[in-house]
């Protein structure tokens, strides 16, 4: 065996790696989503199998991966951050992430209001029908991700990259207790009205879109 070939391989696979991290933070395979086969990204990429399954399991030991023997590999986090996030905050009190989040989520509304552009509107308003529809549908586990992404979109239309990025990480976290407050179960009474935040962004009010964000975490332990 050369040696000299080792460091090669190893640095091929981190760049794949590298890769492949980059398509799950696009969102090119959303949580929960499988990724192609072995085979098929091999073919994508132009490299080896075995550089591709090297590849594959350094990311499942950061996080971003699951390899479901039988099954396939999934994406289970958008960043190493959000993966650690998920392991440190999944059994946190329902109450400290609402807290947390409203703290997040109304500064950012109150920054959405002030620099909100017009592609930031469209955005808000396709998220919100969304999330809408999803709930007319009666889709629980469809309804908790659209609201998680809802609330991502209007923090991103506070343009400020520590605060996006940071709840970015936080997004799986977020869905995952909005899934367990509703417990598949969509009741008129679990419904949380969302227009008036986007109104008071639509209309640069930021006082009232800081109160309308900071109400909308804390709405779920009152129902």
């Amino acid at each position: 065996m050369n040696l000299e070939t080792v460091p090669r391989r190893s640095t091929l696979a981190a760049e794949i790696a590298d890769r492949l991290r980059a398509q799950i933070m696009s969102g090119t395979w959303p949580v929960g989503d499988r990724i192609p086969t072995e085979s098929e990204l091999a073919a994508q990429l132009g490299t080896a199998r075995n550089t591709i399954r090297e590849a594959v399991r350094a990311l499942a030991y950061t996080g971003l991966l699951e390899i479901r023997q039988g099954s396939g590999t999934y994406v289970t986090a958008t960043s190493e951050l959000a993966a650690v996030m998920q392991r440190r905050f999944a059994n946190t009190p329902l109450r400290d992430v609402n807290e947390f989040r409203a703290a997040l989520e109304s500064t950012a509304a109150g920054l959405a209001a002030t620099r909100r552009t017009t592609t930031d509107l469209r955005r808000l308003e396709r998220a919100l029908a969304r999330r809408d529809q999803h709930w007319k549908e009666g889709d629980a586990a469809r309804f908790a991700d659209a609201d998680a992404t809802f609330h991502l979109t209007v923090v991103a239309a506070a343009h400020n990259q520590v605060i996006t990025e940071l709840y970015a990480d936080l997004r799986t976290v977020v869905r995952d207790r909005i899934a367990t407050e509703l417990s598949g179960n969509l009741r008129p009474d679990k419904y949380v009205d969302h227009n008036r935040l986007v109104e008071a962004i639509r209309d640069k009010n930021v006082g009232r879109a800081v109160t309308e964000a900071a109400a909308h975490p804390h709405s779920w332990n009152r129902r």
